[in-house]
């Protein structure tokens, strides 16, 4: 699972594997250790969700999808949900989440377990 967080906006991307979890588990969870600290992150399916939405907590980022997506996200074709959500400041916060392809150009990462990218056929 990979996070980008830039300015007013979160994206989580999730490889094969992760968003099957997701479908079947219902949630999935990763984490960062720094030293003392620890960042943890996960996408959970939620059956009163409407739409995406984000909480952070005790250093922690929780987005929550409707589970009526989540448990069918794996064996469809939908690449991305996405949602702008009002923040208590009344701020906007865009909110993605998709599947991750592989990358077009040269990258060190293992990519074994992304989804094929549709502009390499």
């Amino acid at each position: 699972m990979k996070i980008r967080i830039k300015g007013d906006s979160i994206r989580f991307r999730l490889t094969q594997t992760e968003v099957q979890a997701l479908s079947n588990n219902g949630k999935i969870y990763d984490s960062t250790n720094f030293g003392a600290t620890k960042f943890s992150y996960g996408v959970v399916l939620n059956n009163k969700a409407e739409h995406l939405s984000i909480k952070f907590e005790n250093n922690s980022i929780i987005l929550e999808m409707p589970e009526a997506d989540g448990r069918s996200w794996f064996a469809n074709d939908i690449i991305t949900f996405d949602h702008t959500m009002k923040t208590s400041s009344e701020n906007n916060l865009y909110l993605l989440l998709e599947k991750d392809f592989t990358c077009l150009d040269n990258t060190i990462e293992d990519q074994s377990d992304n989804y094929p990218n549709p502009k390499l056929s």
